[in-house]
């Protein structure tokens, strides 16, 4: 379960509100000698301002394929390079823009939250199997799906309160 919530996690920091963040490239891989690498590993990323991600390669020959790899995105940015650096102006979101990240959100909550029923049930199973094979009590087995159903809303509940947070940001004009 806490590996859904941190993957959802990640996903919200990577996820675009009105001003510029590095963690808006945290999904973008770069073909680098033919394996696909983040952009992290292979320059320095950084917001010198609020509307600007500043991307400087260490090594210069790669512009060209971290320019290509952020078109190929669609993050909906528009790259541009004076061969040695990468700026990203990062254009304020439409109110329409705004509405459509948070419907996005909210799909993102939904499939994390599937992959925590989805631990539960297994966990669920698991208690059933040793209940079957007389390995714990049924109050055990009782006791032990109640506590995993405690964690289940917990954990729901604390992505759900990051989703709200996340599209307040999103919102915020």
């Amino acid at each position: 379960m806490d590996g859904a919530v941190t993957t959802f996690q990640a996903t919200l920091a990577s996820t675009r509100t009105g001003r510029a963040s590095v963690h808006m490239l945290d999904q973008v891989k770069v073909d680098y000698y033919g394996t696909h690498t983040p952009i992290t590993q292979l320059a320095q990323v950084s917001t010198p301002e609020a509307q600007l991600i500043l991307i400087s390669p260490w090594d210069p020959t790669i512009v060209k394929e971290i320019e290509k790899a952020l078109l190929v995105a669609d993050l909906g940015l528009n790259p541009q390079s004076d061969g040695k650096v990468i700026r990203i102006p990062v254009p304020p979101m439409t109110e329409e823009r705004r509405r459509d990240v948070c419907k996005h959100l909210n799909k993102v909550l939904e499939e994390h939250r599937t992959a925590i029923r989805n631990v539960r049930r297994d966990g669920n199973d698991a208690l059933k199997k040793m209940a079957r094979d007389k390995k714990i009590s049924e109050d055990e087995e009782k006791r032990s799906q109640e506590e995993i159903q405690k964690m289940t809303d917990e954990e729901i509940r604390r992505m759900e309160e990051l989703c709200r947070k996340k599209e307040a940001e999103v919102m915020q004009v």
